[in-house]
């Protein structure tokens, strides 16, 4: 009975063991965002990142997102904007935008949040948008065909010798007519194909205090970055109105020392040349 007992009590802490991996898994996952958008025939996703880390490290986060694009090669992915911007105080404010081969675009933002949090930085926003571009192409398809059979019947009236020359003429306009709306059909097709062959993708940089979690230490933390910003502001208005008065406020101290000594003087003198009633 002693044995029994000691092989079901070693059976309950195997499965305490063994279920305690998926609860640390799960944690680890809890640390980062799982965005995972499954990729559908003729959708043109749009990705957009934002991420926050100190300002020392912004530049070489944005250097680093740069090489891995040069990496993947220009037919795979292209830097089409760059934006690197000192804000009031240390802060910076930055962009990197891409096109991508749209079978790379998801992995390649994964790569970048990694990145970032090697920088010791964080995600603070993730949006991935999507525009049914297949559909609207089928859409102009159809438009275009509409298109062409009226074109064609208006050819084949055009054919004809037995119609007036104003007719004739009626028709040579409806005709071009048609053709320019063809002609923008077609642009339109070309424009959304385009959406589909590559992917764009933007990371955004904000520098700030990087604080994981959303526990009482974030929001202390946050409130003493809020303080510091706000003694920086303080300083920085005090420095400022010292250094618009402080001038003006020097000169009319030395006017007043300047009058407390020789006020005197001055006042027998003036009294001295100045002619008298009698005069």
């Amino acid at each position: 009975m002693r044995r029994i007992s000691i092989v079901c009590v070693c059976l309950v802490l195997a499965a305490c063991s063994r279920s305690a991996p998926p609860e640390a898994e799960s944690d680890s996952q809890g640390s980062g965002p799982g965005v995972d958008v499954t990729a559908a025939p003729g959708v043109a996703f749009d990705y957009r990142y934002a991420f926050r880390l100190p300002p020392a490290k912004i530049a070489g986060a944005q250097e680093a997102h740069a090489q891995a694009c040069e990496k993947l090669g220009i037919s795979r992915c292209r830097i089409t904007g760059m934006r690197y911007t000192l804000t009031h105080g240390d802060g910076v404010e930055a962009m990197l935008a891409f096109k991508l081969d749209p079978a790379l675009a998801r992995a390649f933002g994964r790569q970048g949040i990694a990145a970032i949090e090697a920088a010791e930085g964080m995600l603070i926003d993730a949006e991935i948008t999507g525009a049914d571009a297949g559909a609207r192409i089928a859409e102009l398809g159809k438009a275009d065909a509409t298109l062409a059979a009226a074109r064609d019947k208006i050819d084949r009236e055009l054919a004809r010798k037995d119609i007036s020359s104003a007719t004739r003429a009626e028709l040579a306009r409806q005709r071009g007519e048609l053709d320019a709306q063809r002609r923008d059909a077609q642009q339109k097709t070309d424009e959304q194909r385009a959406s589909l062959a590559s992917t764009p993708l933007t990371f955004q940089y904000h520098s700030g205090t990087v604080v994981r979690g959303f526990g009482a230490r974030t929001a202390l933390a946050e409130a003493a970055d809020t303080a510091g910003n706000s003694l920086q502001w303080t300083l920085a208005i005090l420095l400022g109105a010292i250094a618009l008065l402080g001038p003006p406020a020097i000169v009319l101290l030395l006017g007043a020392l300047a009058w407390r000594r020789w006020q005197d003087p001055l006042r027998a003198w003036w009294r001295g040349t100045r002619p008298s009633a009698a005069d």
